[in-house]
């Protein structure tokens, strides 16, 4: 798809007026900041396009950083997801760096402050810690260590370092204002002690920096100059400001946040994922139903549809709510244009052709108002379709008892076969349990107001579709329930049938013909199978439980779909 014009929007006119002015030399340096505790998902995909967006546009650099402090929780698989699934969006790091590369640099940074009179060790427990820091309409209480010697402080903190203490037993507080009404710079937390092994340094370090204190200092070593992050983080920055401040940094980075993306039926939340994944509850980080990147590039989701929510979703300072549809749609309109329309039945059922003696049909990979990839251009978009006298059908596109308007199959009815001849249903054939098995039809003249689409069973290929709908069931889910709000219907397995040319084609992407958007499945395909995912529907049909719907498709007898296996 084209990739869209970039709206303006309050970030590029900041960055814009400071490289005007020669702020920072006239550098442009972002950063994209992800701990390495989990799989990035759909809302990472907004920052990440922004930051590394904002520094194209203005001749200057991203890197990628990991904020690596806390070694209970990071990984190094994790870390090279998040590098893949940036490079996958379609941008690559100036640098790839990480929080640990400043282990020694910011000990120095703390012992500077000690140094200063502007930090102390606290041995208050946490629960007291929190207590003691007010509330909105008093102020907090100093704890009684504040009062403690530099030389004092300078000996704890090294001792604590050397693992002297117990985990918990003691950490590093900034000394500013407790009665502050930013509940942020209450003496906030600048160090804790931890005993766990990290990924990168080992055991070297027996105390870890807490974000506050290690985000705004690595921006300042890398000599970022726009620190973008969302709006949950706007009360940070005043203490942001004040370590670089106190720290002594020249021309130091500036923070500026934007508000995160949240969308309908969609749970955002690396801690959410995680307990889905323990539960099982989903197959995995990369399961299609989950807002994932890796979940959505399974499923069949595009990097440039992802590009073009960004865009179209701007920058914006309040927090909103995006309907999920408008990426459903920005996701038909890319695949359209990349898709070749193959057909595939989900639930077969076997129709026999009379007055038909077999051969081909003429068919094309895209439609007359598609362009297609060049690939597909001129008479490489032509093919031909084998038509033998039985196909099948699927079982949704029959009704011994047709409602009004229906333009599909039924006694007596009149359809065409998409690319092929206009057919009548003649018989229909039942099992002693009185289940629909065969139709038999028979070629006629004529002009049909439905089309459907089919597979020749001589050719036909089994294979198993998935089709994912949302993995929640309720417009804005709850930080508590969201486990009863996932949708028990969020995945349907069926045993289809596809034709031969889909079955043998290397494209990934197709367009089942009036059925939606797949993608073969790639770890499936990995060892040997045929599986496709739905991507999207042609159109918009999800219902939220408790509307009407109407009433499924009977499920074809698998006895179809084990002839097509036999030949």
């Amino acid at each position: 798809m084209a990739e869209p014009t970039p709206p303006p929007h309050f970030l590029r006119a900041l960055v814009a007026a400071d490289k005007a002015r020669g702020a920072y030399g006239g550098r442009v340096l972002t950063r994209f900041p992800p701990e390495p505790n989990g799989y990035l998902h759909i809302g990472h995909a907004t920052s990440i396009c922004l930051n590394f967006g904002l520094a194209q546009e203005f001749g200057g650099e991203c890197n990628l950083r990991f904020d690596d402090t806390n070694p209970e929780t990071e990984r190094e698989e994790y870390v090279s997801k998040i590098l893949e699934y940036v490079e996958w969006l379609g941008f690559t790091p100036a640098r790839v760096l990480y929080a640990s590369d400043y282990f020694g640099p910011l000990y120095g940074y703390a012992k500077y402050l000690i140094q200063k009179g502007k930090a102390y060790v606290c041995d208050l427990p946490d629960d007291e810690i929190s207590r003691q820091r007010g509330s909105v309409t008093e102020a907090g209480t100093e704890s009684p260590y504040r009062a403690r010697s530099i030389e004092e402080n300078l000996s704890l903190f090294e001792a604590m370092q050397a693992g002297k203490f117990p985990e918990g037993s003691r950490v590093l507080r900034a000394k500013i204002d407790m009665a502050n009404p930013n509940f942020k710079m209450r003496d906030p937390l600048l160090y804790r002690i931890k005993f766990a092994h990290h990924y990168r340094t080992g055991d070297t370090w027996k105390v870890y920096p807490f974000y506050d204190f290690a985000h705004c200092l690595s921006d300042a070593i890398e000599r970022i100059t726009h620190s973008i992050c969302t709006l949950e983080f706007e009360n940070n920055r005043e203490l942001y400001d004040w370590i670089l401040r106190e720290c002594d940094i020249v021309d130091p980075p500036h923070q500026h946040e934007f508000a995160r993306l949240n969308l309908t039926y969609t749970v955002m939340s690396k801690r959410r994922f995680l307990r889905l994944v323990n539960e099982g509850l989903v197959s995995g980080w990369d399961d299609p139903r989950m807002p994932t990147l890796a979940g959505l590039r399974r499923r069949g989701v595009t990097p440039e549809s992802l590009r073009a929510l960004a865009e179209r979703v701007g920058v914006a300072k309040a927090n909103s709510v995006v309907e999920l549809e408008l990426f459903d749609n920005l996701l038909r309109d890319d695949l359209n244009t990349r898709s070749p329309r193959g057909m595939a039945v989900l639930r077969p059922l076997k129709v026999r052709l009379d007055g038909w003696v077999g051969g081909e049909v003429d068919g094309t990979w895209f439609p007359a108002d598609v362009a297609p990839p060049e690939r597909f251009a001129g008479e490489q978009n032509r093919r031909r379709l084998p038509l033998g006298t039985t196909v099948y059908i699927d079982h949704a596109d029959f009704s011994e008892a047709p409602p009004k308007g229906w333009h599909r199959l039924s006694p007596g009815g009149v359809v065409r076969l998409v690319h092929g001849p206009v057919v009548r249903c003649d018989e229909v054939v039942k099992d002693e349990a009185g289940a629909v098995v065969e139709l038999r039809c028979v070629v006629v003249e004529g002009k049909p107001k439905g089309t459907l689409q089919w597979v020749d069973a001589a050719t036909a290929v089994p294979a198993e579709v998935r089709l994912y709908d949302r993995l929640v069931k309720v417009e804005r889910p709850t930080a508590d329930d969201f486990i009863e709000e996932l949708n028990p219907r969020s995945l349907e397995v069926v045993n289809a049938l596809v034709e031969r040319a889909v079955a043998e084609s290397t494209e990934a992407h197709w367009q089942f013909v009036r059925v939606g958007y797949f993608f073969r499945d790639p770890v499936e395909a990995a060892a040997g199978r045929l599986v496709f995912n739905r991507t999207a529907g042609l159109r918009e049909g999800w219902r939220p439980e408790g509307e009407s719907a109407p009433a499924p498709a009977p499920k074809a007898p698998p006895k179809a779909v084990a002839e097509a296996a036999a030949g």
